[in-house]
């Protein structure tokens, strides 16, 4: 039976982390909870945030909004600072799973469970995020589009907790849409998802669920008509596009649905723009 520790501060949950034997950081647990129910996840220390003080702070300042590690998904999807500076993170937010899972999910669990499959990061990435991450040895800030390093892996080393993540300020007058695609259920795993945003001069996609990691990419738009910018988006996508065949499709399937997400997302951002 693993032995859960509730540290009291950042500091000791850190030294927790690097000091016993087979140990993970426990944030909200809806991933870690499932992951031992298959028998997929074996550690014999829990190392609990929930008692550490300003890790469910949200701060907003003229350049973004910091949100500590232990934020509930469902605040990310409703605070309305969040959705004024960042309004397209909050729309991938309000797309994960289900409001039960969105109240008991953190931010920090979310982006630190490095699934390929997940809504947040796709926004993220797009919005140039960085992951703070603090250890013993002190902090450091990972670029959001450098933290997912292979098929359900981060930038994180064992003893590191995330411990903020900084989302830049949306720009002004840019439009943007979070388009998921699922095949057995509204709440379920999508296909493929994808979060766009258009500035006018760029138009920036992250990817999720098509490949082994979330995947990032950007053209240059300007000059460029909507039906330009969809066939543009296409096929800078295309080379990104590796998706992993499951019960929810084969690699054809996933591959034409992702290209559909996309446009869609694209065309959708783009009308936004032109709205705005």
């Amino acid at each position: 039976m693993p032995t859960l520790h509730r540290p009291a501060t950042l500091a000791e949950a850190a030294r927790l982390l690097s000091t016993l034997d087979n140990s993970m950081v426990y944030g909200g647990g809806t991933a870690i909870q499932i992951l031992v129910k298959q028998g997929i996840l074996f550690a014999d220390n829990f190392v609990d945030l929930a008692n550490v003080p300003g890790l469910r702070d949200i701060t907003v300042d003229a350049s973004g909004v910091t949100v500590g590690p232990m934020v509930s998904v469902r605040r990310m999807e409703t605070d309305e600072r969040v959705r004024s500076v960042a309004p397209l993170a909050a729309a991938a937010y309000h797309q994960v799973a289900n409001p039960r899972v969105r109240n008991t999910a953190s931010a920090g669990g979310n982006i630190a469970h490095g699934d390929y499959r997940l809504d947040p990061p796709t926004a993220l990435l797009v919005l140039g995020a960085t992951v703070r991450a603090t250890s013993v040895r002190g902090t450091r800030d990972i670029p959001v589009r450098e933290f997912f390093t292979d098929f359900q892996r981060t930038a994180l080393d064992h003893d590191e907790i995330v411990s903020g993540i900084r989302v830049p300020a949306q720009p002004a007058g840019s439009g943007h849409r979070f388009v998921k695609s699922s095949s057995l259920g509204e709440n379920d795993w999508p296909c493929a998802s994808a979060a766009v945003l258009v500035t006018g001069a760029e138009v920036h996609i992250g990817l999720g669920a098509v490949a082994p990691t979330p995947r990032y990419v950007s053209f240059d738009a300007r000059g460029m008509s909507d039906q330009q910018a969809v066939d543009a988006a296409l096929e800078v996508v295309e080379p990104e596009l590796d998706p992993i065949p499951d019960v929810r499709g084969g690699v054809t399937y996933k591959r034409r649905l992702a290209r559909v997400t996309v446009e869609d997302a694209v065309r959708s951002a783009w009308k936004d723009l032109q709205d705005a």
